[in-house]
């Protein structure tokens, strides 16, 4: 059975309803401050709007009522992300919904009419410092050219403090928008910033030297209102205040700072001593060391600075006054930080010479004109000799008596190693020169040699370019990198064999993957033995950073090495004459036999000649052979012919000079059968150059007169 008794009302009419609410919401809107102000007696007008904490009432700024404007009546709570017109804020305060109970929000709205006093709309909101107070303190933030973009004011009314930002350009009481950074002058010359919470902080840091910003509204700002652009490309620590906002400000800043494109970030530590909202500004007040807690404090990386490459430009170099920094070894052998590498070929007494040196160099004594400015810290890394042939050569070398008990301490060396320099080998050898030297690190770490150590990765032997690459920078940086990165460096090479000519134009090619080394060291040094049969060597410098020096003759004399002056000169002279008497004679040889073979019938190209006469009549090989024919077509002393069918000889086809003819060259060609004997005679005849090369260009050009022969030597000028 039905109980007509609990049936629901009947609703109203729809187009009743709707005329209503409008009428409501008129009335409503036209009452609107006396109604809020009823609905939250703790409510306050800010501006162009009507502030409360809460649907529950509670003082605060949380929640906003539009008071004017299209948006008269809307409401958003910033706290929890509600809003909705005046019915949705008279349900929330009533706990209703909307929807479903629209007519008690009605019905509450009526009364709330009834209750609601009209007090007329003030004209214009008056600005917020009359009711709080004068304020206590004023923060200016200007762009980077200091003109002013805002202002925000701090008051101290009973209530608690509250700041009020006034945009300069709006000429409005709101926060600009964007909202600038503070400190923004200071911001634009800085390469760190640090970013701390609130304008109070920021100055005490300023006043400490100290580069700082923050945003706007410190641990409250809007991170997505905020213009963080200017910290893009700056190192930005983050010093946040010691409680879970301040925590919370920093990693939204920080995630804000890197999208802005900052070039590293970081979260400083506040110290577990300290109270809790300790801040910057405490910490200046109590003395805090501020500057060392930025430099070394505990920090979180949020995003770690890229290897920067440095630059300088051409005004900084000019304006830096500061001095040079002294040489290693003077006069610019050896700078800090600076790679020499030590060549020479086997046996010429590199090892010997090498261990003089660096003893000298320990125990600050000059050494063939190579001076230290101090007693050097030397570690000496040797695969070459073992232990007791080591010390038998160090007491065969002798010292300035007064200087032995520096070097004594100062020069450290291994006996022979049978390591590589890999990744293993550097973990042995870099603990071992640490533990050498304790606290004060090396100056002077020399290798001796580079091939017994060579680690070239994957790419080969130390003789290929890449593998001495990746050797230099991935094995001899890293272990100087790890002991002392100012420290010298000296590696000993083993140099190949290089042709007389090569070397004398440039002995350093003579160093194995010297593509490599020579684009790598700071300095270059060989020692050389122009002559088997003599003792003296001669010292061969290339240096990068400082001017040229001359060649040295040094040689060893009772266990000294000596600098000899004349005689390596007089050895040089007599090397020279006879290279210069080899040239001629093969000189003599060559056109010998070109007429030689002319006279028995056979006439040769260049290529076919040097194949020909490879290893014979000490010419020696077929390269060296052409590079002489080409030197003496040259000189004029070789010509060339290309009419080959006028004497009986086949075409060379793939010939550009032609047959080779020196002067007065007679070429044995076979005559007409005798009609009586059969017998086949030999006709002499002259063969005349119908081209020749010039001297200039080395072009081949056809010659004016057959007969006539100019040298261009300095024996026929």
């Amino acid at each position: 059975m039905l109980d007509f008794n609990d049936a629901l009302p009947r609703p109203a009419n729809p187009a009743d309803l709707t005329l209503q609410r409008e009428a409501l919401r008129a009335d409503l809107l036209a009452r609107l401050p006396s109604v809020l102000k009823t609905l939250f007696p703790a409510g306050k007008v800010r501006g162009g709007a009507f502030a409360i904490g809460n649907v529950q009432g509670d003082p605060g700024d949380s929640l906003e009522v539009a008071l004017s404007g299209e948006k008269a009546g809307l409401w958003y709570d910033h706290a929890t992300g509600e809003g909705g017109d005046l019915f949705a804020l008279i349900a929330a305060v009533h706990g209703l919904e909307t929807h479903g109970q629209f007519a008690e929000v009605m019905a509450l709205a009526g009364q709330l009419l009834g209750t609601a006093r009209v007090e007329p709309t003030p004209l214009r909101e008056k600005a917020p410092v009359d009711r709080l107070g004068p304020a206590t303190a004023k923060w200016d933030y200007v762009a980077a050219d200091g003109t002013l973009i805002a202002c925000v004011y701090r008051y101290d009314p009973p209530t608690g403090k509250e700041f009020r930002p006034w945009d300069v350009r709006a000429r409005l009481w709101r926060a600009p928008d964007p909202r600038p950074l503070y400190n923004l002058p200071a911001i634009a010359q800085a390469k760190e910033v640090v970013l701390v919470e609130g304008e109070r902080c920021a100055d005490a840091l300023v006043h400490q030297g100290v580069a700082a910003t923050t945003a706007m509204n410190g641990a409250k700002a809007p991170i997505d209102k905020t213009d963080w652009s200017p910290l893009r490309g700056k190192a930005v620590l983050i010093w946040p205040d010691r409680d879970a906002p301040g925590w919370d400000y920093a990693e939204n800043a920080a995630r804000a700072c890197m999208a802005a494109g900052a070039a590293s970030v970081a979260i400083l530590v506040p110290p577990t001593d300290k109270p809790d909202k300790w801040d910057a500004a405490d910490a200046v007040s109590e003395d805090f060391d501020c500057v060392a807690f930025i430099t070394h404090g505990e920090r979180r990386v949020i995003k770690a600075a890229s290897p920067a490459l440095p630059t300088h430009t051409l005004g900084a170099l000019l304006d830096d006054d500061s001095p040079v920094p002294p040489d290693l070894i003077a006069p610019r052998v050896l700078t800090p930080g600076g790679l020499l590498v030590f060549g020479g070929a086997p046996k010429v007494g590199k090892s010997d010479f090498l261990l003089a040196w660096l003893m000298h160099m320990a125990a600050g004594a000059s050494f063939l004109g190579m001076t230290p400015p101090r007693p050097l810290r030397v570690f000496y890394l040797q695969a070459e000799v073992q232990y007791h042939y080591l010390r038998e050569r160090v007491k065969g070398i002798p010292l300035p008596s007064h200087r032995i008990s520096e070097a004594r301490v100062n020069f450290v060396a291994t006996p022979q190693l049978r390591l590589v320099l890999d990744e293993a080998g550097l973990a042995q050898v870099i603990p071992a020169i640490v533990q050498a030297f304790g606290n004060t690190p090396p100056d002077l770490i020399a290798i001796d040699p580079i091939r017994n150590v060579f680690d070239g990765g994957e790419a080969g032997g130390e003789n290929d370019n890449g593998a001495m690459l990746f050797f230099l920078s991935q094995r001899v940086e890293q272990l100087r990198t790890a002991v002392n990165p100012d420290a010298g460096l000296v590696l000993v090479h083993h140099t190949k064999k290089l042709g007389k000519k090569p070397f004398e134009e440039d002995p350093f090619q003579a160093l194995a993957g010297a593509g490599s080394l020579r684009g790598y060291y700071s300095t270059g040094m060989l020692l050389f033995r122009p002559d088997e049969t003599q003792t003296t060597r001669q010292l061969i410098f290339e240096l990068r950073n400082g001017a040229a020096l001359p060649v040295k003759s040094v040689d060893k004399f009772n266990g000294t090495w000596r600098e000899v002056a004349n005689t390596g000169r007089r050895v040089l002279q007599d090397y020279a004459e006879r290279l210069d008497a080899e040239r001629r004679r093969k000189h003599d040889v060559i056109l010998q036999i070109l007429f030689d073979e002319a006279a028995d019938g056979r006439c040769y190209s260049a290529t076919q000649f040097a194949e020909a006469f490879e290893g014979r009549a000490g010419l020696g090989a077929e390269r060296t052979i052409r590079e002489r024919l080409s030197v003496l077509a040259t000189q004029g002393y070789i010509k060339f012919f290309r009419n080959a069918e006028d004497y009986g000889l086949p075409p060379l086809h793939r010939s550009k000079f032609g047959y080779q003819c020196v002067e007065g060259m007679v070429l044995r060609r076979e005559g007409p059968p005798d009609p009586d004997t059969g017998e086949i005679p030999m006709w002499p005849v002259s063969v005349y150059p119908s081209h020749y090369k010039c001297p200039q260009t080395g072009a081949l050009l056809p010659v004016e007169d057959a007969t006539i022969w100019l040298y261009h030597d300095e024996d026929h000028p």
